[in-house]
């Protein structure tokens, strides 16, 4: 079935049943398989995203895009960021996927922008990302408090855990090799891939701007080599957000791998690079 095809029928089949239906209800009431999902999708997940239709509850995940519109949705009501409480009562969603995301509540503000800019957004959201911009320049990155030695006051600096909107961030440091700090974003997966190929046994022919990023012929057995077409991604999840398709990307390289159901390879450089030198030593 074509992508269309695909769509239509999940939307008819939700249209008889009066809900969102299941994996398993399309598989049992249509013509769709799991093979057309992968092909054209990626996962289930992403079928109902492109038909407009969301499954929510235990279990579910909700989307980076479902939660973004809810909360700047907020922010635009509120005029101001939500506190963590005005959050709860007002959100249909628990607090558990942003903090997953963004480890804080703190750095859901920053996030949440983030992901707008990297989804070209910042024309439809421009006043919700000017709120977040305007409470980061209020609150700074240092503030000053007063506190008391011998009863004398003194005015020290302290620092806060809130995250300098005007400097570099760096990942954890990692043992001496091409790159001292583990990466951030998908600029460093690429330039920590390209200087350990060798080692992981491939040997990159091409890099690109469009999709995939890269080819690279790899070492299947000894003397034996095939092309693989390679994307790299800061997340293996992100290959979803970037809505790419499946079926013209052989392997996924990664810092950090989050997608289960991924139906491609993927090489997590953060396990490999570690097991690696594991075995050195």
């Amino acid at each position: 079935m074509t992508k269309e095809e695909t769509i239509a029928a999940v939307q008819e089949c939700a249209a008889k049943l009066g809900h969102v239906p299941t994996v398993e209800e399309v598989l049992r009431g249509t013509k769709v398989d799991r093979y057309s999902i992968r092909k054209h999708f990626g996962s289930y997940r992403e079928v109902l995203k492109a038909c407009r239709l969301e499954r929510r509850g235990c279990g579910y995940e909700v989307s980076l895009e479902s939660l973004f519109v809810e909360w700047a949705g907020m922010v635009r009501e509120l005029g101001r960021v939500p506190t963590i409480g005005e959050y709860e009562v007002r959100s249909k969603y628990s607090l558990r996927p942003l903090l997953r995301h963004y480890g804080g509540w703190r750095q859901v503000p920053n996030g949440l922008a983030g992901y707008a800019r990297g989804q070209h957004l910042d024309d439809q959201w421009k006043d919700v990302l000017d709120v977040v911009a305007n409470q980061e320049r209020s609150h700074g990155g240092r503030v000053r408090t007063s506190v008391s030695t011998s009863g004398m006051r003194t005015s020290t600096s302290v620092l806060t855990d809130q995250v300098l909107t005007d400097q570099m961030v760096y990942g954890p440091p990692m043992n001496a090799g091409p790159l001292v700090y583990a990466p951030t974003n998908e600029a460093g997966v690429m330039f920590l891939f390209g200087s350990v190929a060798k080692e992981l046994g491939f040997a990159v022919t091409h890099i690109q701007t469009g999709f995939p990023d890269c080819e690279a012929m790899r070492e299947v057995e000894p003397g034996r080599w095939q092309l693989r077409r390679i994307e790299v991604e800061y997340e293996s999840r992100n290959f979803l957000l970037h809505q790419h398709a499946a079926d013209k990307c052989d392997l996924i390289v990664c810092w950090r791998h989050n997608w289960e159901e991924c139906p491609l390879e993927v090489l997590e450089l953060k396990r490999a690079i570690s097991d690696q030198r594991s075995a050195v030593s």
